[in-house]
């Protein structure tokens, strides 16, 4: 892990809190405790598989940590898992047996995750009611699980979401006009199948809503044509998306085109659903760790959610008000919040949520002792770019003016990845198999 600032204790500080947030959250660790076979039974939160029942036992998923999971699920079924196929992001590959591993495009899909699943609704159309049908899902599901609904493109479907994210969607919007252009969001990978269904999950959503955690594959969706067509609308991006994609979309929504997998009351269920690890369970894991530190933890109660650049400015208002006042906590305090921002790009620099948001805190920190706020995607990626996050402290601003840069111009081109590879300030980790979502911490010492 690379942490770039010149205070040593700082960098300690990160590079251990960090640490220990991945800890919490490492998915191997968590099927183990969660999912554990004895003999022929498997038992699961509670509820047990007779796996000598089952004709076939087979494996799916998609996501940045379903390859680690796959790799772990074999080790705990042994001889009784068949194999099957999971799709994860470039360079989050993993070793299996008999799990096939296919490397495919993030955030935006490729033909490779397309072409992998067809491979995976080959596999679940195969099934019967006599099999067992697991499904690993994690962040980075919603685009590499990637099957066009009828009548559609890959190319028509990567535009429409690609011009969705620009504007600024959050995730549930996103994921709601995702699930309407898609032959497998939206539960239609469950319709796809009569087999029993266990779906294990690493949620990178706030809430951990199943229907929304890769686009609900497996879950009943309680979102509409309309609504899909509403958000578009919304971003007044409707009539630029691809003809093909609004005639689909005014199609569902007058009942021509049958919609996404809705719950039926009284229809005994056929699958299962877990939450491995998520967001909460990051941030106490840093809580844990910080008092053992010495620090003082304070978490905030609510995610952070909104426009990046003023959550970015109210953490750093917060840093200062702990410095000055220690208010809500004071130093040595490490206040502490999850959160999924967004970014609505005006310009066409290079960054991510973590960074932006964490570039716009550096200016309420210019001249502060011993105080950094930093931010990190839990996966290792932050936006489409190498870094996992970034940290600012109260000489970001002087270094700024020494290479000659702005910060508010760079807030405006949106190209923070840009600032902080210039003056430093990079939180670099790698793959870290895991996946709930960002973390935002504030240090005062």
């Amino acid at each position: 892990m690379i942490i770039q600032t010149s205070n040593l204790r700082t960098k300690r500080l990160l590079k251990a809190l960090i640490q220990s947030s991945l800890d919490a959250t490492d998915p191997d660790k968590a099927m183990k405790q969660s999912i554990i076979r004895k003999n022929h039974t498997l038992f699961v939160n509670g509820v047990e598989y007779d796996l000598k029942k089952y004709q076939r036992v087979v494996c799916i998923g998609a996501g940045k940590s379903s390859g680690h999971m796959a790799q772990t699920l074999e080790k705990i079924l042994g001889k009784h898992l068949e194999g099957g196929l999971v799709i994860v992001k470039d360079g989050y590959g993993s070793k299996t047996q008999n799990v096939q591993v296919v490397e495919a495009s993030h955030p935006l899909p490729d033909t490779r995750g397309s072409r992998g699943t067809k491979h995976i609704l080959k596999i679940v159309k195969s099934l019967t009611k006599d099999d067992l049908l697991i499904v690993l899902l994690s962040g980075g599901a919603s685009s590499l699980l990637c099957a066009p609904a009828p009548g559609l493109t890959l190319t028509e479907k990567r535009r429409t979401t690609h011009m969705l994210m620009r504007s600024g969607a959050n995730i549930h919007e996103l994921n709601t006009v995702r699930k309407h252009l898609s032959a497998v969001k939206g539960g239609r990978l469950a319709q796809a199948t009569s087999a029993k269904i266990l779906t294990v999950v690493m949620s990178d959503v706030m809430g951990d809503d199943l229907a929304t955690i890769g686009s609900g594959p497996t879950a009943p969706d309680p979102s509409t044509f309309q609504e899909a067509k509403m958000i578009l609308e919304h971003y007044k991006i409707f009539p630029n998306i691809p003809e093909s994609v609004r005639r689909h979309l005014e199609e569902g929504n007058i009942g021509n085109i049958s919609e996404t997998w809705k719950r039926r009351r009284g229809n005994p269920s056929r699958s299962q659903s877990i939450i491995l690890a998520n967001n909460q369970m990051a941030v106490a894991g840093i809580a844990m760790e910080a008092k053992r530190l010495g620090l003082r933890p304070y978490i905030l109660d609510s995610p952070l959610q909104g426009e990046a650049q003023d959550l970015g400015t109210i953490l750093g208002a917060m840093a200062r008000d702990i410095h000055e006042f220690g208010n809500p906590v004071p130093p040595p305090a490490c206040l502490l919040a999850g959160g999924e921002p967004t970014v609505t790009i005006t310009g066409k620099g290079k960054g991510g949520r973590a960074q932006e948001c964490i570039l716009a805190a550096a200016q309420e920190l210019a001249g502060l002792h011993n105080v950094a706020v930093a931010g990190f995607g839990t996966d290792g990626t932050d936006g489409p770019t190498d870094v996992a996050g970034a940290m600012v402290d109260g000489k970001t601003l002087q270094r700024a003016k020494k290479k000659g840069l702005s910060v508010e111009t760079m807030l405006e081109k949106h190209d923070s990845y840009t600032f902080f590879n210039e003056i430093g300030g990079h939180i670099i980790t790698g793959p870290t198999h895991t996946n709930v979502n960002d973390i935002y911490m504030v240090l005062a010492l």
